[in-house]
């Protein structure tokens, strides 16, 4: 392999050593390094916009492949996380169907809102008890809709999906997994039973819609059905239906409540931010108090145009907290990236959106600042556009992301509503319930960035003392 900017790195340890170090190495320029690891195929790390574009642009030359599905199959089986071809196609097109705006919309006007009536009776509950809140298990919570953080396929699917992820790290993982691997099995065994249970409810209520079949079925959110059934309108293999419905709830679940989870935090850090966002929130509802619960935030309410700097917010922390830190692909015939560096067909090829977020050639020398104006012209509308080349965070080519708008917009909703009726205040030292500003937190090993020990917090009534409600 050569390129003009190439490096080496062979290690005998982890992979997420590795990994750990690019983000500083890449932050001032663009660089394609070798990464060697043993029993591992050969591998690079780009990190020049061009030479992920050639990636994400060219889907058949690049795919998921055997090094990715080996890791992750277990998990997410034959569905779109892992599809490569006809399989990827087919379910795409029923995602495309279930990300319409008319779906969009009645998730926002009509599911949303009560999902968050709940969570704000929880708020409020914590506001009166002053007991500290893990904001993280919140937004899973919310997130998870129907499927609550604490049920049985929650807890092994979190589980999981940090083995998962430690694979990609670990060279030895299959001798580690055989000695220690027996909680792991379990935890793929109830996943595999969740996602069974709610495709086989789904096909009984469209064979008998009269009847519904359990009373969990009964109480299930609608749009999670009309995911299920566009992918049976489109696919006849019911596992493969079982794996692409996992594969699209897990993929929103776990990224759009980490990532609301690290704008809160963000925010908890840059309180001049989080009054400039209740400012914005003050001008875009004039007939709101203070005092008032801010409950309707529609689907048209929380376009770009009409909050385009909490929209800034969420998009500066998906910059600096990527929600899938880091990608790869494995390409099947021997390439040249614009770059010149020369790959040899079975290669890997890793990007890593965490380092591109820090990227001085990219967003300049305050790249590492937390910055939400960033993305605002002088009239204080969207104004920066980044490619998805340089912004890689929801893909881009064939397979951009079919979630992008939904993500955003809930989490735009979210911010607007708890933002408005409540105050966080950052618990650093859990045990004793102080509150303060403390360490940097960090992410744990998993697939995704969930941030360790979660983010607890102190939460009280915007305008009033801890421990007092205002109704």
């Amino acid at each position: 392999m050569a390129g003009d900017s190439r490096e080496t790195f062979s290690t005998q340890h982890e992979g997420r050593r590795i990994l750990s170090a690019i983000p500083a190495v890449l932050q001032t320029g663009f660089s394609t390094f070798e990464i060697s690891v043993p029993s591992l195929p050969p591998a690079i790390v780009i990190s020049d916009p061009k030479n992920v574009e050639h990636v994400l642009k060219n889907e058949e030359l690049f795919i998921k492949g055997t090094f990715f599905r080996s890791r992750s199959w277990d998990l997410f089986g034959n569905g779109i996380i892992n599809a490569d071809g006809d399989l990827w196609r087919i379910q795409r097109k029923a995602g495309l169907r279930f990300f319409s705006n008319a779906n969009l919309k009645i998730f926002l006007d009509e599911a949303l809102p009560p999902i968050l009536d709940d969570t704000e009776t929880f708020l409020d509950a914590a506001v009166n008890s002053e007991e500290t809140v893990d904001m993280q298990q919140v937004f899973l919570d919310l997130e998870q809709m129907d499927i609550p953080a604490s049920l049985p396929f929650s807890k092994a699917f979190d589980f999981a999906s940090g083995a998962i992820g430690d694979r990609f790290h670990n060279p030895f993982w299959k001798i580690r997994e055989f000695v220690f691997g027996a909680p792991l099995r379990k935890a793929f065994v109830e996943v595999t039973r969740f996602g069974h249970e709610i495709v086989s409810s789904t096909v009984a209520k469209r064979q008998n819609p009269s009847k519904a079949t359990d009373n969990s079925t009964k109480a299930r959110n609608p749009l999670q059905d009309n995911l299920i059934n566009s992918l049976l309108d489109h696919i006849q293999d019911h596992q493969v239906v079982e794996d692409a419905a996992m594969n699209y709830l897990s993929a929103g679940r776990d990224t759009t409540a980490q990532s609301l989870t690290w704008t809160l935090y963000l925010l908890l850090r840059h309180p001049e931010h989080q009054e400039s966002l209740i400012g914005e929130l003050a001008r875009a509802f004039p007939s709101m108090s203070r005092s008032s619960a801010l409950r309707s935030v529609t689907y048209d309410q929380v376009q770009p145009v009409a909050l385009p700097y909490t929209h800034s917010v969420f998009t500066e922390t998906l910059r600096l907290c990527p929600p899938v830190p880091f990608e790869l692909k494995e390409c099947v015939a021997p390439t040249t990236f614009p770059d010149g560096t020369w790959l040899p067909k079975g290669s890997v090829v890793i990007w890593v959106p965490w380092a591109m977020g820090r990227s001085h050639k990219i967003w300049g020398d305050d790249s590492e600042r937390f910055r939400p104006d960033r993305w605002l012209d002088a009239a204080g509308s969207i104004g920066l556009q980044k490619s998805a080349f340089e912004f890689p965070v929801f893909n881009g080519g064939p397979r951009t992301c079919l979630g992008k708008k939904l993500a955003e917009l809930l989490a735009v909703a979210v911010l607007a509503r708890l933002m408005w009726r409540y105050e966080f205040a950052e618990v650093v030292q859990k045990e004793l319930g102080g509150c303060g500003r403390g360490g940097e937190r960090k992410s744990q090993n998993s697939l995704t960035l969930p941030m360790e020990d979660g983010l607890p917090v102190k939460v009280s009534r915007r305008g009033c003392a801890p421990g007092l409600r205002r109704q």
